[in-house]
């Protein structure tokens, strides 16, 4: 009746229980309390790292009624209509019991729930309480049961009011040790080593991995917290123990085990993807690939900027269900958001990120003292490790640093400020494949960040990494050089000084033709970016790029690396010498039939585009091939219509030169619609 609660789809400390049906037989309501009730009792095996005493006063109460309720069921007389009233109450009651359980054994909440034991604490005495309240009503003379199980009744009712549920006195010490070693960080301060492994301990977080995930989960929340505007005090909170696990996964834990994918090399191959759906990764509203899922109180899931758009309309209901919501609130669905980058990576799909995806914008700031001073410290111990440590420290650390600046702005320029790029670049030299991945991936996040760019320059970067793009120990770190290049390509300064360096325009293209779908996608935006620079555009003219991305429009099946190459093409045709390079190659067939069949808005306007600057540099004869092609009318005019803003003013564009050139030839007039100067024999 009421399925297996989803803990990823559920804020954590909200309990979201649904009342059973007013017509549901008693039969039914009972055989789903028993369930419910085995259900929880199966919380028995799992860890529990706070409100112990309280978890097993609630085994006790659960584990007594369901034998009541057992012998109900196992008597002879059906049970009579007269108990669905109170069993509905205990089934109200089961699920928040069951909702306490999974946040109190929630993977990665442990720190949150250890602060929060003091409402953790109060919230098992509310529901426990709700037993005494749902048998008080219970019709016992209306049953067939021993007198036993009545007097069993009568005791869970007294023991379940006179329950005193307090925090243990254990999480009330740990949560004092927490709040003193954040003090410690508030004032710039080293905490107590064995003060912190005290409370890892009592947290059951005994590896690195284990802390990994405290961090993504409060994260996660911050996330949430942040995009709802809610309690700034709990958002500091949250951002204080970030800050905690952050400098527990640098500094207490020597060794990454086996969770992390990337200290040692290995990539865990997911199997999630085994099976799904594409139409089951799209939001229900919008029928487009998710960017941004969320979910409702209803269990339904749809992308944030379809939902609110919804809302917008002054519907107040879920669209699936039509079901009349008591609260607006949106839970990210994490798993699903995972699984749907997940698929569109591995097989080439583009989605338009949301306005709200993601954004971290947030994260500028460190969200409070405490979290600042962690962080401080954590990158003061990483660069003596980075300078004074062994090799495996070293790739420990430059592992850290890579982890820390994936998606925090204030990570980043902190980092940087410690001093730190110097020391990873010098380790792009390393002869271990792992501590050169580990290092150039970790520069690759801070090349994000403005300031890094003029410092990884100054102090000589751009020929290592340049070095690690040719002759990279691993692919994956030459796909990483690669984007870091294209980084360091968003200041003039260097593109120019990329563009002279001899090795790296040649690299990129290399890259393009022997690289996985990543080094080609990366080598792609980073040509992209160099050709703002004019200087650049002979220079990947002459490294053959050309014949190269025409083969890549003709065998890939991944839209991202098509679009990606119209883009360079594109660029390369705004210029007289790129058209001529793209039309020796007989490409205008090739790119009207890709105009006619692709699915992707930003490859159709780079298809435009092109075709356009191949029309004004290509003269007569391009415009004349491209009047014979019947099916190119109707793409244009789509265009107009469906496509972006520029697709549609460049469209409107060669629809023009094609009917003026239609118009001039059926008059038999001699005057050329383009320069003869920039005619072009395209056979």
């Amino acid at each position: 009746m009421i399925q297996k609660s989803n803990g990823s789809s559920r804020r954590i400390l909200t309990y979201p229980a649904i009342h059973p049906c007013d017509s549901i037989s008693p039969v039914t309501l009972l055989n789903s309390l028993i369930d419910l009730g085995r259900d929880i009792c199966s919380y028995k095996s799992k860890f529990f790292s706070t409100n112990k005493r309280n978890v097993r006063e609630t085994f006790r109460q659960i584990t007594n009624l369901l034998l009541f309720l057992e012998e109900i069921r196992n008597s002879t007389s059906g049970p009579p209509n007269s108990i669905i009233l109170s069993l509905s109450e205990l089934h109200l009651t089961f699920q928040k019991f069951r909702y306490l359980l999974e946040d109190c054994t929630r993977d990665g909440a442990r720190a949150w729930m250890l602060v929060s034991s003091d409402r953790l604490s109060n919230q098992f005495r509310i529901v426990i309480r709700g037993l005494a309240t749902g048998l008080d009503v219970f019709p016992l003379s209306a049953v067939d049961v021993s007198n036993e199980a009545k007097e069993l009744v009568g005791l869970i009712i007294r023991q379940a009011r006179k329950a005193t549920l307090e925090s243990d006195p254990e999480d009330k010490k740990s949560v004092k040790y927490l709040m003193r070693i954040l003090n410690h960080f508030e004032e710039g301060t080293a905490p107590d080593p064995v003060e912190i492994k005290r409370i890892l301990h009592h947290l059951g977080i005994h590896k690195w991995s284990d802390c990994n995930k405290e961090v993504k989960f409060l994260d996660s929340e911050i996330e949430i917290e942040f995009s709802n505007k809610e309690n700034k005090r709990e958002l500091e909170l949250l951002s204080s123990l970030m800050g905690f696990m952050s400098y527990c996964r640098c500094v207490i834990f020597d060794s990454v085990d086996f969770e992390s994918q990337h200290l040692n090399g290995h990539c865990n191959s997911s199997e999630a993807l085994k099976g799904i759906n594409a139409d089951d990764l799209k939001c229900p509203i919008s029928l487009e690939m998710m960017s941004d899922p969320v979910t409702l109180s209803t269990g339904h899931t749809y992308d944030r900027c379809s939902i609110l758009k919804w809302f917008s309309s002054g519907n107040s209901t879920c669209p699936k269900t039509g079901e009349r919501l008591t609260s607006r609130e949106l839970v990210p669905n994490l798993v699903l958001k995972g699984m749907i980058q997940q698929y569109c990576a591995e097989n080439g799909v583009a989605v338009v990120p949301s306005r709200k995806n993601r954004d971290i914008s947030r994260t500028i700031m460190a969200g409070s003292l405490a979290g600042e001073g962690a962080l401080k410290m954590s990158a003061s111990f990483l660069v003596k490790k980075l300078v004074n440590g062994s090799v495996e420290e070293m790739n420990k650390a430059a592992f850290e640093i890579r982890v820390l600046t994936k998606t925090s702005i204030f990570n980043r320029s902190c980092l940087v400020e410690s001093g730190m790029i110097p020391h990873l670049l010098r380790l792009l030299l390393s002869k271990d494949s792992n501590t050169q991945e580990n290092s150039i991936a970790a520069l690759l996040n801070l090349s994000k960040y403005s300031k890094s760019r003029g410092a990884i320059v100054e102090n000589e970067g751009l020929d290592l990494i340049v070095n690690v793009l040719r002759k990279g120990l691993k692919i994956e770190a030459q796909q990483h050089a690669a984007a870091t290049l294209f980084y360091l390509a968003s200041v003039e300064e260097n593109r120019i000084l990329i563009g002279e360096n001899p090795e790296a325009i040649p690299g990129l293209v290399e890259l393009v033709k022997n690289g996985n779908n990543r080094c080609k996608r990366n080598a792609l935006v980073a040509i992209f970016g160099l050709l703002v620079h004019p200087g650049n555009h002979w220079r990947v003219l002459a490294a053959g790029v050309v014949p190269l991305l025409l083969n890549l429009l003709k065998d890939s099946e991944r839209e991202d690396l098509v679009t990606d190459s119209l883009a360079v093409l594109a660029t390369l045709a705004e210029k007289v010498d790129g058209t001529v390079a793209i039309l020796r190659r007989g490409a205008l067939q090739l790119l009207v039939g890709i105009l006619n069949t692709s699915t992707s808005r930003t490859g159709k306007e780079y298809c435009v585009s092109l075709l356009l600057a191949l029309c004004v540099n290509g003269g007569l004869d391009v415009v004349a091939r491209l009047v014979n092609c019947p099916s190119l009318m109707v793409s244009l005019y789509s265009q107009l219509s469906e496509g972006t803003s520029r697709a549609s003013k460049k469209a409107n564009a060669i629809i023009r030169i094609l009917h003026e050139f239609t118009e001039k030839r059926s008059s038999a007039s001699v005057t050329p619609v383009l320069p003869r100067e920039r005619f072009i024999h395209v056979w």
